[in-house]
């Protein structure tokens, strides 16, 4: 995790670029150059460190329209940042300014009667849901990274675990303020449920990665917390034979909250990381299905989802009523991440795939994994199709990693278009994934994406250099 502290800076000679930068905000809370430390200058990885002429930490939006005007009258890119969660390059710099908004962090307003939340972009995921949920209410989208921004959600439409019975982000937005490139400031949607008055500009903002306007509102929709949640841990023989039971759960209309997918060899990862023994060890494959819903209702989906399974398949079932057993398996599942990054040099991959492709995806890999000598460790929402990938450096002499690597994401990347799939699911596309999405994008599709880019930003300030910006 990244911090964001701003360090009082001595005052630059009067009359420079750097006293201009520093009078925008005062000394205090703006950092110039090298100043800047590299995590403010990276993503979540922290491998690649980009440069800025000055960071800002703002605390309003009037803040913000200062300095985007600044930089439109200075033709200086801005980049935008939260808590800096991101994995896909989205944070790093290329020149500019950079704009922080994780201390612009207010819950601003609670509208039980319309079920909605206005907050500012800063607040933390975690802390969103625990206000809400200690009300009797509920913000379903649930990405796996608690400690980022609402802000951050937002620009990359992130999904989370829950996206198969209720959606991602975007589902769930029912407004923004945003600063324009020209410094403006524009309300896009409303409270209201419905809404079919001209283009859906709300929409366009969400998943942008903060390549068209600063985010500095967010409206969020609520629903009623379900009264109660159960899961289940099953296990397989096969990775396979795990995905394909995912089928067979969604046409028994069980209406599953969450379905995940992970290998034994991948857990292994997380239990030797955290020194915890996942159940089920003989199992090769696992699903980890979660219900919610009134309380009395839960057993049954429980005793059907068994039933369903096992008429097909070989399994072991696990009724993760156990608050202790239920909290070791979630929290390898949450830790798979950090262990793989405590194991040495590695790469993060979202991709996404029709569901009933995702089995044929794993086999690809499996292939790719054996063709490189490189492991590929595979896990993810088996409900939604988003399958996350880990490929480890291990062994591999690091002058040959990034040329291994590249092949290996080119081969992958271009094997999810194949399947008619996207290699964005939740993460974005930013820096990192730049080069591949613009190999396979259809060139017209790109076209109207960067037209959207001019008409809204024809300076080109925001986030250049990134996803599908020029």
């Amino acid at each position: 995790m990244t911090t964001n502290t701003a360090a009082s800076a001595a005052p630059a000679p009067a009359g420079s670029r750097e006293a201009e930068l520093q009078a925008l905000l005062g000394p205090e809370r703006v950092i110039l150059g090298q100043d800047i430390a590299p995590a403010l200058r990276s993503d979540f990885m922290g491998q690649d460190i980009g440069s800025a002429e000055a960071y800002f930490k703002v605390q309003s939006t009037e803040e913000v329209q200062k300095l985007v005007r600044y930089a439109a009258d200075h033709d200086l890119p801005i980049t935008i940042r939260g808590a800096g969660t991101n994995l896909v390059g989205s944070t790093i710099p290329h020149g500019g300014i950079i704009i922080d908004l994780s201390a612009m962090n207010k819950i601003l307003e609670l509208d039980e009667a319309n079920r909605t939340l206005l907050v500012e972009p800063g607040v933390l995921l975690c802390d969103l849901q625990a206000y809400v949920e200690e009300r009797g209410l509920f913000y379903p989208p649930d990405p796996a990274e608690k400690n980022a921004t609402i802000g951050g959600n937002i620009a990359t439409n992130a999904g989370g675990m829950r996206a198969v019975k209720y959606g991602v982000t975007r589902d769930f937005v029912l407004g923004l303020e945003v600063v324009t490139a020209k410094g403006e400031v524009v309300h896009l949607g409303s409270k209201c449920l419905k809404d079919a008055t001209g283009l859906n500009l709300k929409q366009l903002l969400i998943g942008s990665e903060g390549t068209l306007g600063v985010i500095t509102k967010c409206l969020l929709r609520l629903i009623t917390k379900p009264e109660a949640t159960a899961h289940a841990l099953v296990g397989f023989t096969s990775l396979r034979e795990a995905i394909t039971a995912v089928n067979d759960l969604h046409a028994a209309n069980l209406a599953p909250t969450a379905i995940e997918f992970v290998e034994k060899k991948v857990i292994a990862i997380g239990e030797d990381f955290l020194h915890k023994q996942f159940p089920l060890p003989q199992s090769t494959a696992y699903l980890i299905v979660t219900f919610d819903g009134p309380a009395a209702e839960l057993p049954a989906k429980l005793n059907q989802c068994r039933e369903v399974l096992a008429q097909k398949h070989q399994i072991e079932f696990l009724d993760l009523n156990d608050p202790q057993v239920a909290n070791t398996v979630w929290t390898i599942r949450a830790a798979l991440a950090k262990a793989v990054q405590a194991s040495g040099i590695w790469e993060p991959v979202d991709t996404v795939v029709p569901l009933n492709e995702i089995a044929n995806f794993v086999d690809f890999l499996g292939e790719l994994s054996k063709q490189h000598g490189i492991r590929i460790l595979a896990f993810g929402h088996a409900g939604d199709g988003n399958v996350h990938l880990c490929i480890l450096k291990d062994e591999l002499p690091l002058g040959q990693w990034p040329q291994t690597l590249q092949q290996i994401l080119s081969a992958l990347y271009r094997r999810v278009y194949q399947l008619h799939g996207k290699i964005a699911a939740e993460h974005g596309i930013g820096r990192h994934k730049r080069l591949y999405f613009l190999q396979e994008v259809n060139e017209t599709e790109l076209s109207l994406m960067r037209s959207v880019k001019y008409a809204l930003d024809p300076q080109g300030l925001f986030n250049p250099h990134s996803g599908y910006t020029l």
